[in-house]
C-alpha cells in the first residue's frame, strides 16, 4: 500500500476526524462510494483513472485485511489450535 508524506497527513486527519461515527457497513460503503466519485471529479473519465481509483480500494482493503483480520486469524490458530 502506497503511503503519503507525513507532512500530508494531518490535514487528512482533521478532516477526517470531522465525520461522524461510521456506524454500518451501509455507510462505510456509502463514504467510499462517495470519496471514489470526490476522486473522479479531478480525473478524466478513462479506463486508468477508473483503474487506479477501483484499485485504491482494494489496495487498502488488502492493507486493512493484512493488518486486522490476518492477526486475528493467527489469534484464533494460538488459542484453538491449527488444522492439521
Amino acid at each position: 500500500m502506497p503511503y503519503i508524506k507525513k507532512i500530508d497527513r494531518p490535514a487528512l486527519d482533521l478532516w477526517l476526524a470531522q465525520c461522524p461515527p461510521l456506524t454500518s457497513k451501509g455507510i462505510l460503503e456509502y463514504c467510499v462510494f462517495k470519496l471514489l466519485k470526490f476522486y473522479m471529479k479531478s480525473r478524466e473519465f478513462r479506463y486508468s483513472d477508473l483503474h487506479d481509483a477501483t484499485y485504491a480500494c482494494i489496495h487498502a482493503g488488502d492493507e486493512f485485511k493484512r493488518r486486522y483480520l490476518d492477526k486475528r486469524e493467527d489469534d484464533a490458530i494460538k488459542e484453538n489450535g491449527d488444522i492439521e
